[in-house]
């Protein structure tokens, strides 16, 4: 069954995650998993003279980018989200959008050297309707780099996915999980080629790890 998103609300969703993960004294800092200091850095973006944030979240990430000179934009579907990090990351020159992915890649005119989504859109949004899109929005040679959970074994496609546990207002979204190998034939067929995909291991064994995926435009 195809997922059947509610963008108003999965804006409230958005909005009400980010009364909970913003928090005023945050730094930047970039990193691809959930374990700080764990894995690569910004380095498998190459040396991008601009960057685009698909799911930009609390923005460390790319205020952490803006501050050693690169010319950084973001998308985040929450007004809530995007009101809270263009104050908090005003003086670093990181550019924040607030809009639904598909609607602004698709108007957008603007060319990137580099793409990446870090737990971000990649993560939410169809891959069939995102890659072509980011593909156009990339200047030839340009990087396509994304991260977040593995799939749980036999578990692909669109997955339904609660926010905030399993009580109270029923806010939901949809999550697309892939194998690697699902992953590169996806973003090949989206244009894409040199597509590098592999689950990191945690620092811990047996924990969680991490899906890095990487392409060229």
């Amino acid at each position: 069954m195809p997922a059947h998103h509610d963008i108003a609300a999965e804006t409230e969703l958005w909005d009400t995650y980010a009364e909970s993960a913003f928090k005023a004294d945050m730094e930047p800092t970039f990193c691809w998993t959930q374990y700080a200091g764990h894995g690569p850095g910004p380095e498998l973006l190459g040396n991008p003279d601009s960057v685009l944030e698909l799911g930009c979240g609390t923005g460390r990430a790319l205020a952490y980018l803006a501050g050693r000179g690169v010319k950084a934009t973001g998308i985040d579907l929450s007004p809530v989200m995007v009101k809270k990090v263009t104050e908090q990351w005003s003086g670093t020159g990181a550019d924040f959008v607030c809009g639904e992915v598909l609607d602004v890649l698709a108007t957008d005119e603007e060319t990137y050297d580099a793409a990446y989504s870090i737990f971000g859109a990649a993560w939410f949004v169809d891959p069939a309707k995102l890659l072509p899109l980011v593909a156009r929005r990339l200047r030839p040679g340009g990087t396509f780099a994304f991260s977040h959970p593995p799939a749980i074994p036999g578990a692909y496609g669109p997955q339904g996915m609660y926010k905030g546990g399993f009580a109270g207002k029923a806010m939901f979204t949809y999550r697309y999980s892939y194998t690697p190998q699902r992953w590169k034939g996806l973003l090949e067929r989206a244009g894409f080629h040199d597509v590098q995909a592999r689950v990191l291991e945690a620092p811990t064994a047996g924990h969680i790890g991490t899906l890095l995926v990487t392409a060229r435009r």
